[in-house]
């Protein structure tokens, strides 16, 4: 995997493949399903304002992608028989389902533990790490009769690297990378399933900016230079490749700010 970020991502690369992009709207969750329809992929937008979906919908349409599909619905809110209600729509409209980007993704202002309240631990976890799980097991049947299915999992810095002031977050991240080695593990008889972390690090998005208000945005890495990692661990280059997190941007760079103790 040491020639990801130089990683050329053939034309047709996901030709034909169903891919759905939870928190498509904005941000980098946007920059994917544009990245992976512009590659040949049927694109499942999800998120929680149709306005915005609609708008990357029509971006596709735009620039001559296959027709994407809008399935809008609110992480926080769903239940068991919502994740089931959305995969019987995938099956009956598209037939088929061969990755998910979980990219969705919910963060309270950076404070103290003592001062993060129940309800906003619980937003977190059920946003970050509860509804992803919920989400890939409801999808397991359609993953499974895919000839080549992946799923990607995005955890983030401070899940990695705990630091102060993530609390809830932080802790919801580390528990993805926990989640898909155990998952890695139990998918290993069906050599036509993989699941990955993929880490993007400090990037120029709103989410970014919730964290670091006070923050130069000039020197930021953008959502479209990511694109070579998720290409790739998306693609059947990565066939093989299970269980493991993966860095976007410089690994020691966010080694040594969790030691200088930085948020």
């Amino acid at each position: 995997m040491s020639n990801i970020k130089s990683y050329h991502a053939s034309k047709n690369l996901l030709k034909d493949r169903v891919i759905l992009v939870t928190g498509a709207g904005q941000g980098i969750g946007r920059i994917a399903a544009l990245a992976y329809a512009a590659h040949g992929a049927i694109v499942i937008l999800h998120g929680r304002k149709v306005e915005k979906l609609e708008n990357v919908y029509d971006e596709i349409e735009a620039e001559g992608g296959a027709q994407a599909a809008i399935f809008s619905f609110d992480l926080e809110k769903a239940e068991g028989k919502d994740f089931e209600i959305v995969v019987e729509a995938i099956k009956s409209q598209l037939g088929r389902l061969d990755g998910i980007l979980h990219n969705a993704a919910f963060i309270c202002n950076l404070t103290p533990l003592e001062n993060q309240t129940l309800e906003q631990w619980l937003v977190m976890l059920r946003v970050n790490l509860v509804a992803p799980i919920a989400l890939t097991r409801s999808c397991l049947p359609l993953l499974k009769a895919s000839p080549d299915a992946c799923v990607i999992m995005t955890s983030d810095t401070h899940g990695h690297y705990p630091a102060a002031y993530w609390g809830g977050f932080a802790v919801a991240k580390a528990g993805v990378e926990a989640l898909v080695k155990i998952q890695a593990q139990e998918w290993e008889t069906h050599t036509n399933l993989r699941i990955n972390a993929l880490i993007p690090g400090p990037v120029h998005t709103s989410q970014r900016t919730k964290t670091h208000p006070g923050e130069a945005k000039h020197g930021l890495t953008k959502p479209q230079d990511l694109m070579s990692t998720y290409l790739y661990l998306m693609g059947p280059a990565s066939k093989g490749v299970s269980g493991e997190t993966v860095f976007c941007q410089s690994h020691e760079r966010y080694s040594s700010e969790n030691k200088e103790k930085k948020v």
